[in-house]
């Protein structure tokens, strides 16, 4: 079965703004939790360090999150350059995509 470029870009668009989203979804969720647990912590008169290792791990697991973020906005815009190669532009896709989000010193890394 053979796909357009148009059904390809339509489809791969779709995908990543997707991944996309999942990421920042998981970055808050993740936040959420690391509050819920220095909260619950504090407030239920547990000692200060109780589940240090565990707050240090959720840490390194956000971290994580963050790195595959720089690694997401890379892919993305090689995508664009093969937009721009194969059709000559990209669906829905502004020049300045990246400076929203902070993305131009990730692609300087």
């Amino acid at each position: 079965m053979t796909m357009s470029i148009e059904v390809a870009q339509l489809r791969i668009t779709r995908d990543l703004k997707e991944a996309e989203a999942a990421l920042d979804e998981a970055l808050v969720c993740q936040a959420a939790l690391l509050m819920t647990v220095v909260s619950a912590r504090k407030e239920t008169g547990s000692p200060p360090f109780k589940g240090h290792e565990t707050l240090l791990r959720l840490n390194k697991s956000q971290q994580s999150l963050l790195a595959s973020g720089g690694d997401l906005s890379r892919v993305h815009g090689q995508l664009l350059d093969i937009a721009r190669e194969m059709s000559g532009g990209s669906h829905d896709c502004p020049d300045d995509w990246r400076e929203p989000m902070g993305f131009e010193a990730a692609d300087a890394a």
